[in-house]
């Protein structure tokens, strides 16, 4: 068995073997969040707290700029919602970094790709631009034009503002009625019941971290009535088809709520 050191580094005695394996070498890596000038954050929040090991991330990046016709490509979210509250995930600047941004590539969102190697600051802050959700691009603009980055009379392109979580699902609606674009594309041990409820789930837990979305969650709750039979299973997956305590009954109206908010 082969040492971690062999597929992650690029040193050591089989250095021209390695770089003649990976000719054309592509590494793909998810982060949290891209700075406007490249930088780009995975490990850690600014205030010290560690949400994850690096890894092998740094070095598979270096390696990227180190193998000829080699790219490295980091994938985000867009933005980001916690407590009720949604955030873009490309920001001007952040007390944080995991990899510098004189190694920035390959910048992938939901939106596109923004190809920032060998860039000026100009077409960094533009490439970003493009792949960032519309709803934040002033603010972004704002910041790049007060450091000088973007002239003044810089104006976001038309297709950059389409950037909208909604005219994407439009766009891939019509893919996804024909069976494409699944959510678990690579197959899942989930049943059907488990991914629906994953994903409602993940809904309640964010409405249930600002006072305002658990007040929406319980009058949803209050207005659903009683469940419906198509929830059945839902509720039964999450042993609550025969809810006896008040939280029970509690949850499962909660629950039974949230399940008809979703597509």
């Amino acid at each position: 068995m082969r040492g971690i050191s062999f597929v992650n580094e690029l040193s050591g005695h089989e250095w021209e073997l390695k770089v003649a394996q990976r000719r054309h070498a592509r590494f793909i890596n998810t982060a949290m969040m891209v700075t406007g000038l490249g930088a780009v954050i995975s490990d850690a929040l600014e205030d010290g707290r560690v949400v994850s090991g690096v890894g092998g991330q740094y070095n598979f990046v270096t390696m990227a700029h180190a193998l000829p016709e080699a790219r490295s490509i980091l994938c985000l979210r867009a933005t980001r919602t916690s407590g009720g509250k949604t955030t873009s995930n490309i920001v001007w600047n952040y007390g944080h970094t995991t990899i510098a941004r004189h190694l920035r590539d390959l910048v992938v969102t939901e939106y596109g790709v923004a190809d920032l190697r060998g860039r000026t600051d100009r077409e960094i802050v533009e490439a970003l631009i493009g792949v960032t959700d519309a709803r934040f691009q002033e603010a972004l603009v704002r910041e790049a034009q007060r450091a000088h980055k973007l002239p003044r009379d810089y104006r976001i392109p038309d297709a950059a503002r389409a950037n909208d979580p909604r005219a994407l699902d439009a766009r891939f609606a019509p893919w996804r009625e024909r069976g494409l674009f699944a959510e678990l594309p690579f197959g899942s041990d989930f049943t059907p019941e488990e991914i629906v409820l994953a994903r409602t789930l993940r809904s309640i837990r964010a409405d249930a971290d600002s006072w305002s979305g658990r007040i929406r969650l319980a009058l949803r709750a209050l207005r659903a009535g009683r469940a419906t039979p198509d929830v059945q299973p839902y509720l039964a997956r999450m042993g609550l088809e025969n809810a006896r305590s008040i939280s029970e009954m509690a949850q499962r109206r909660v629950l039974a709520a949230a399940l008809k908010q979703q597509p």
